[in-house]
């Protein structure tokens, strides 16, 4: 039976004018995607200069390479406005790609090289040099064609309003904003028990172009020329050929307090790697690297769910000195088979499964249970729709179906909540439908690639086929004209920004980087 950290407050949150605080949550996106040629293969262009400049545009920048193209959306309580904004993101994107197109699949297009894909250049400051040393440290220590990959991260956050109903409910002693940061990571160690349905019933990732591979050996099976699959895969995306590191497998970052979590980070940061010392920092005046410690910066740590406070700081310093404002879930891989990688129901479930970790009991997780948890994660990525799975509940094998089942009647209720706070029954229905993917693991995306794939003769012409139909999806709904020109003033301001932060920086590099890291 499902367990509350404190019933009363759960009971309140149903009835019509207090539920009407969770109107209050604020969300949105950010969705990767590469650029690739006409052929297919990843663009060897710059970023184009039509977007804006690529440090300062709020909403159109670079993640890794030069290629790899990374749009956020505002943040809204608006539920709608994120995909809507989203989508005129793209509609302007897409008629400045000069011939490319936009690689629909989380996993990349053919690769060449290591050496060939382009480290994204964000200009002569000393802001835009250290995102560019930041990512040359990234190459050494893992490689390029990691930093390919791309998928879709959800920002949600709670209103001040609810915080302050529940702490009514459910005191404690202590500043509001450590009540609220308990809380949040109370969420994040639910999210880590339960996040293995996200790859589940979302993953759209089993399969890889084998230039992914780069000559490696692999045990994917062939399912057609240059293309591997995992036959249960949902997201290989959120596997071991995907996201890992060498030097994170045995870095340990406690969730179970703000504390734990930001002092692990903070060692990590100041902890000398003797394989990265070997690389070395620099070579006379060029950097190879920001350091030669585990962790050349905290947003280098992979996690499924972080927590995150904004501002100029560094991350740990943030929320050690203001705690935790939004949760930031990375699970999502990209829908290929719409334009914008992400369909509406996604963000409807993560909203019930995000409020159902926030109230459920959430003790410490123990080392035997963080193992577990990454083990669970693991099956269902790679094994997820196999018949006969099963999942570790409590140090003991259960089957997956009953497991997903159970997950899905402890939801029920925190759809009902939403569904009373909007006067609308769009939760409850979503979760309905997602139901069925339990028991039809053909109809998940992961499978429906897979038919996909099979009749178009693999990953790369399919996903290129997708992105193409894609482009012209995009190119048929041009942006109206005062959305065009709001676009237009972005990316002319973006580029005024960089220009007075290239004039007025004077500092020498060496001392940008010491501040960085005082």
């Amino acid at each position: 039976m499902l367990k509350f950290t404190c019933c009363d407050a759960v009971q309140q949150f149903f009835s019509g004018g207090q539920a009407q605080v969770l109107r209050g949550i604020t969300r949105g996106y950010e969705r990767e995607c590469l650029r690739v040629d006409a052929s297919g293969r990843l663009a060897r262009t710059v970023h184009p200069r039509a977007l804006g400049s690529k440090l300062t545009h709020p909403w159109i920048t670079t993640d890794y390479s030069e290629a790899l193209l990374e749009f956020i959306t505002p943040p809204s309580t608006d539920p709608e406005f994120p995909l809507r904004f989203l989508r005129d993101i793209h509609r302007f994107v897409a008629p400045n790609l000069q011939g490319e197109v936009m690689w629909a699949s989380s996993m990349p297009c053919v690769l060449g090289a290591d050496s060939e894909i382009p480290i994204a250049d964000y200009g002569s400051s000393n802001a835009a040099r250290f995102k560019y040393v930041y990512r040359e440290g990234l190459s050494l220590r893992y490689g390029r064609k990691m930093q390919t990959i791309a998928g879709a991260h959800y920002n949600w956050s709670l209103p001040s309003e609810f915080w302050l109903a529940l702490q009514d409910c459910c005191p404690a002693l202590g500043r509001a904003e450590d009540y609220v940061s308990e809380r949040y990571f109370g969420l994040i160690r639910n999210f880590l028990r339960y996040g293995w349905l996200v790859p589940y019933l979302f993953g759209a990732s089993p399969a890889l172009c084998e230039s992914f591979l780069q000559g490696q050996a692999s045990d994917l099976p062939v399912l057609a020329p240059g293309t591997r699959y995992g036959p249960y895969a949902t997201s290989l995306r959120m596997s071991d050929l995907g996201y890992h590191n060498r030097a994170q497998a045995n870095l340990v970052v406690s969730v179970n307090s703000l504390s734990e979590y930001t002092q692990a980070l903070e060692a990590a940061i100041r902890t000398p790697d003797p394989f990265y010392a070997e690389i070395g920092v620099r070579e006379g005046a060029h950097w190879k690297q920001l350091s030669a410690n585990l962790l050349q910066t905290e947003s280098e740590f992979y996690a499924a769910i972080r927590p995150k406070r904004t501002g100029a700081e560094r991350p740990a310093k943030a929320l050690s000195t203001r705690g935790v404002e939004y949760v930031e879930m990375r699970l999502f891989d990209l829908n290929p088979f719409v334009h914008i990688g992400i369909t509406p129901e996604q963000a409807s479930f993560a909203d019930v499964l995000l409020l159902m970790c926030l109230f459920r009991d959430s003790p410490p997780i123990t080392s035997r249970e963080q193992a577990e948890n990454d083990e669970n994660k693991r099956r269902i990525v790679k094994y997820g729709r196999q018949p006969d799975l099963r999942l570790l509940a409590h140090n003991c094998e259960q089957p997956f179906r009953p497991l997903a089942h159970e997950l899905f009647d402890d939801l029920q209720p925190f759809a009902e909540m939403l569904d009373a706070a909007y006067g609308s029954e769009r939760y409850a229905t979503t979760l309905q439908g997602l139901r069925q993917r339990i028991d039809q693991p053909d109809s998940t995306p992961s499978a429906q690639v897979l038919t996909g794939l099979r009749a178009h003769g693999g990953f790369a012409s399919y996903t290129m086929e997708l992105s193409q139909q894609h482009q012209r999806q995009l190119l048929a709904q041009p942006l109206d004209a005062p959305a065009e020109a709001r676009f237009l003033a972005s990316v002319q301001a973006s580029w005024q920004e960089q220009q007075r932060l290239e004039a007025q920086d004077h500092g020498s590099f060496e001392d940008y980087v010491a501040h960085y890291y005082a």
